[in-house]
């Protein structure tokens, strides 16, 4: 893989979205080519989550690294964009338009990630299971709400669950309970809540550590 050139900063868009506008945040490929497209959902607006959260910016900028355009869109209802927050019934379609846009901008960007924090989580399962297998090459997902919602979906046995071992928000055992009948691994972070605070270079690296694993 190429070596990094200077740290893009982050642009602010406008996409059309089934709701009206979408404010969108796009952070460059921090490499000299391009791997890929990284959709990243933020966490629960109704609890001040925005597309500024940390969490959110610790995906974008580690992906931006690896090679991947991040895109950080403000669901609807949220900051600038237009529409009403659904918890999550009509957020995937906000996400699928943020993708529609990104390959149009991007046509020769074949990988595709889809990586959300808590909220965003939620919002990122769904959205894949509209999606072929051949079109995602995996997903992040960083404190899922799996004890928020009752038809969270079940993921792919090659996703990246990390969560925290004192997560306040959403326990872990509860992200046990959910993991447990897929036999899907989750990547326990010791002494760690739920917005990583303190702790989110780490975070980043072992996002980066995982994803070069890959190959």
């Amino acid at each position: 893989m190429n070596a990094p050139r200077k740290a893009p900063a982050f642009e602010l868009l406008e996409i059309t979205g089934p709701a009206g506008k979408l404010e969108c945040l796009r952070l460059d490929s921090a490499l000299d080519s391009v791997r890929g497209i990284a959709l990243i959902a933020h966490p629960n607006p109704t609890e001040g989550g925005t597309f500024t959260n940390k969490v959110v910016h610790t995906l974008a900028k580690t992906l931006s690294r690896l090679g991947y355009i991040a895109y950080c869109p403000n669901l609807r209802g949220v900051g600038n964009s237009e529409g009403e927050h659904s918890r999550g019934k009509d957020e995937p379609d906000d996400m699928a338009a943020v993708l529609a846009y990104a390959r149009s901008a991007h046509p020769d960007a074949a990988k595709l990630v889809l990586a959300g924090f808590s909220f965003g989580t939620y919002v990122q399962s769904q959205l894949r299971t509209r999606l072929a297998d051949d079109e995602v090459e995996g997903m992040i997902l960083v404190g899922p709400a799996v004890s928020r919602y009752s038809d969270y979906p079940t993921v792919p046995a090659d996703t990246l669950v990390i969560h925290g071992e004192e997560d306040e928000v959403i326990s872990l055992a509860a992200v046990l309970d959910w993991a447990r009948p897929q036999q899907l691994p989750i990547i326990v972070v010791p002494g760690v809540g739920h917005f990583f605070h303190g702790r989110l270079m780490q975070l980043g690296e072992i996002v980066d550590r995982q994803w070069r694993l890959r190959g």
